[in-house]
């Protein structure tokens, strides 16, 4: 099994070479040792680490909390506090930084070894689940989207009907006018075969004449040059030049 990589922030160099040594001894590879914030930021520039060991008295301008905060914000990357610090003080700035574990210095190897396998554990989880939510995000976002798609409205009677595209069986034109007819009703209103087309779209319906459309799960049988639909006697006759593309759409054995 791979070993994590983990970056130490320490600011004593002899307590970050002990850390080290414990590190390679539980088979760890150990990408970085820095004594600042400032220094760790800069190598999460290049190299992101599986997880941090974070001293809260650091040198230079920022903590090791205000540290943890940014490695959290920014990179979503474990940390555990390495630390001698155990007020309450502290730990209330510490615990806002949302870490992953806190060891207090002197520590036993198996206590930097427990807390590491556990805080990554923990965070490969909280990745699995951020994951299958923005899966979850995904399909309703989607699923919701097709709803939207599944209804259009048109004029009748000077007011705007919602209709249901499941139940459009084809769309006549004539001259200036289009007629969209379900089994039940008819709605003629002024638009072209083109915007028609472009409303609908191409995947559920199919022009089949330059006067036609038809909705392709409403045809029942095609006796070339006409097919009929589904509850309807009327027999719709088949273009020329759109033969092939019908043919191509329908699941032909």
């Amino acid at each position: 099994m791979t070993k994590a990589n983990v970056l130490v922030v320490e600011n004593e160099f002899i307590v970050s070479k002990d850390i080290q040594s414990s590190l390679k001894k539980l088979g760890y590879n150990v990408v970085g040792a820095v004594p600042s914030g400032e220094k760790a930021l800069e190598l999460l520039e290049s190299d992101q680490p599986d997880i941090v060991l974070m001293d809260i008295m650091l040198k230079g301008e920022m903590n090791g909390i205000e540290t943890a905060e940014i490695v959290r914000n920014q990179y979503s990357i474990p940390v555990i506090y390495l630390t001698a610090y155990a007020d309450e003080a502290t730990l209330a700035k510490a615990k806002v930084t949302e870490p992953y574990g806190y060891i207090l210095k002197p520590f036993k190897e198996i206590d930097l070894h427990t807390s590491i396998e556990m805080a990554l554990y923990k965070h490969k989880k909280e990745q699995e689940v951020e994951r299958e939510r923005d899966i979850l995000y995904s399909l309703v976002e989607n699923k919701e989207k097709d709803a939207m798609n599944e209804f259009i409205f048109v004029k009748s009677n000077s007011k705007l009907v919602k209709l249901n595209m499941n139940d459009i069986y084809f769309i006549e034109a004539l001259k200036d006018y289009v007629v969209i007819n379900t089994n039940e009703t008819r709605y003629t209103i002024h638009s072209t075969m083109k915007d028609i087309e472009t409303k609908l779209g191409t995947d559920q319906f199919i022009r089949v004449h330059r006067s036609f459309i038809v909705r392709l799960d409403k045809i029942a049988s095609i006796d070339f040059p006409n097919l009929q639909l589904e509850n309807d006697r009327k027999l719709i006759p088949i273009g020329g030049s759109y033969r092939d593309e019908l043919t191509n759409r329908i699941k032909l054995l």
